[in-house]
């Protein structure tokens, strides 16, 4: 069944047919259509196209399809799209009345709803796996709160802090994703609805009744931005490819913690696979998914990107090239930070390595530099003192615990008995008291703020549900 056709003598070559169906992936926006079609027949009542006999009838019959649609093989058809897999199981229900169903609708409209609508879905899923995530980040916060981590810049042992600190990095990048995300909710809930196929609607809908029957917040204002926009889907995607960078980030991380190299961590078996050859292997596999599939979700972003470049006002069919890649996208991080939550969830961690290896580095020689500072040394001087010591014990093989007070004194008189102190890593961390940064009462402080502004982002959720 097509939905135009009287312009033509001749119908499409089965090529072009093939080449450009989409039923197979526009599937997933079968419930969507539906709700949106009911709605529209709402509106088709309201002025007088559909009696409300019609208009029951018509309800009564996509209620149908939603109950069927679950049933093996429904979907098995050589529709065009999803739209005139619709309008014709319609018509199997009720006949010539399903004809009118279309009256005033373009599907240049249709799509943009269908296509909003299921997006609104699809971001507050993503979002519920980032509450999960973000809850499983601060609860081994709270039960790791004390393990020592040697903190790297350049992949370079740097400066002490504590473990809790690092997990509550990520938790700010998440959050923030979760912002991105809602931010891209809101200017997806726009509705088309009443837009036409470009000029807007010859018939006197009320386009917020509209609307709000299908839980749109508001109501696109140009129809011709309306129906040829894609930005809400390209907010999609920007988003979710910084989430999956830095779950992705987030992956690296534990992948080099958990090899024997560090032994930071270990990673659970539930996300970890052997080697079909070598007994003794355990494989960071899903955190190596993870990390692969986060290059395919950001190439997904650039597709988009490229399609929607050089298209001219208004609706053109390149948009057809929409979706695949944000259906992929909006699987493949669900299922990622689902993931990567498991692995928060199952890990072991090993503070004594951590501690031995800060304590085993000059993670601490920031800490001893700015001590001197503090004494009245100037902190060029001091850098230069600090850097001595380090490079001594470089050429002896010495760790920094292993310096006496009279060998330290030999690289500068002003050091005195909180010298060794400051050495002492979990010392040195102390000396961060900042907000943000890594001494024990601000990381307390800040999980704290952070468990409040999860639950202030899931009371959100709830209510956006309701």
């Amino acid at each position: 069944m097509k939905l135009w056709g009287g312009r033509f003598e001749a119908g499409p070559a089965a090529l072009f047919e093939r080449y450009s169906g989409s039923l197979h992936f526009d599937k997933k926006l079968f419930e969507a259509d539906v709700i949106g079609s009911k709605a529209f027949a709402n509106a088709l009542e309201s002025v007088g196209i559909l009696t409300v006999d019609e208009r029951n009838r018509i309800h009564a019959a996509f209620d149908e399809m939603l109950a069927e649609a679950a049933s093996p093989g429904y979907f098995d058809a050589d529709d065009e799209d999803i739209h005139t897999f619709v309008i014709r199981k319609l018509g199997e229900s009720v006949g010539e009345l399903s004809e009118k169903i279309h009256t005033g609708r373009s599907r240049n409209e249709q799509v943009a709803a269908d296509f909003r609508h299921w997006m609104k879905g699809t971001i507050r899923a993503v979002q519920a796996r980032l509450e999960s995530l973000m809850g499983s980040l601060l609860r081994l916060a709270e039960r790791e709160f004390g393990a020592l981590l040697p903190g790297y810049t350049h992949l370079r042992r740097a400066q002490a802090v504590l473990f809790s600190h690092y997990l509550l990095a990520y938790f700010e990048m998440f959050h923030r994703d979760w912002e991105r995300l809602q931010q891209a909710y809101e200017r997806t809930d726009v509705s088309p609805y009443g837009c036409g196929a470009l000029a807007g609607s010859g018939f006197p809908f009320d386009r917020d009744a509209m609307a709000a029957d299908l839980g749109f917040s508001g109501v696109a204002a140009n129809s011709l931005d309306a129906v040829s926009d894609r930005d809400f889907a390209l907010d999609f995607l920007y988003a979710a490819s910084v989430a999956m960078l830095h779950a992705s980030r987030m992956a690296e991380d534990w992948i080099l913690y958990s090899s024997e190299e560090f032994g930071f961590l270990e990673m659970g078996d539930e996300v970890t696979t052997g080697s079909s050859l070598m007994p003794q292997k355990r494989n960071p596999d899903a955190l190596e998914l993870l990390r692969g599939k986060t290059g395919r979700v950001c190439g997904n972003l650039q597709s988009l990107m490229m399609t929607l470049k050089g298209l001219p006002m208004s609706y053109n069919r390149d948009l057809q090239e929409d979706k695949e890649g944000v259906f992929d996208t909006a699987a493949q991080a669900a299922d990622s930070l689902e993931v990567l939550t498991l692995c928060v969830d199952t890990a072991r961690i090993r503070p004594e390595a951590m501690e031995r290896a800060a304590e085993e580095g000059w993670v601490s020689a920031a800490a001893l530099a700015e001590m001197l500072s503090r004494s009245g040394v100037s902190f060029h001087r001091a850098h230069q003192i600090v850097g001595g010591i380090v490079l001594a014990s470089v050429k002896q093989g010495k760790k920094p615990a292993e310096w006496t007070l009279d060998e330290l004194r030999e690289f500068a008189p002003e050091l005195d008995e909180r010298a060794r102190a400051a050495l002492v890593p979990r010392n040195a961390l102390e000396n961060h008291r900042l907000p943000g940064g890594t001494a024990s009462d601000s990381v307390r402080d800040a999980i704290a703020a952070a468990k409040s502004r999860l639950e202030r982002l899931e009371q959100a959720s709830s209510e956006q549900e309701e």
